[in-house]
């Protein structure tokens, strides 16, 4: 009973859940962005949607926050901001 409380809260808090607008729109992209954030700790998941206009990156975690994952885009090459 516990975990599916605490699972519930986790649900009603979105805190944890990072979108961001980008300039990653190819595969070569996605998977130079797949050699970034998977050498990133912290990170749970995370996923890009290439077929939005906005090419959004969503990233799950518990850890790090928006200003850290623009930079370390911005320190690629690549342009980044967060989605509100």
């Amino acid at each position: 009973m516990f975990n599916l409380i605490s699972e519930y809260l986790l649900m009603e808090n979105f805190d944890h859940i990072l979108l961001f607008k980008t300039s990653c729109s190819t595969f070569a992209d996605k998977n130079a962005l797949r050699a970034i954030l998977e050498k990133q700790q912290g990170i749970q998941e995370w996923n890009l949607d290439l077929d939005d206009c906005d090419c959004v990156l969503r990233i799950i975690s518990f850890e790090i926050n928006h200003d850290h994952i623009i930079q370390l885009m911005n320190s690629h090459g690549y342009q980044c901001c967060e989605l509100t």
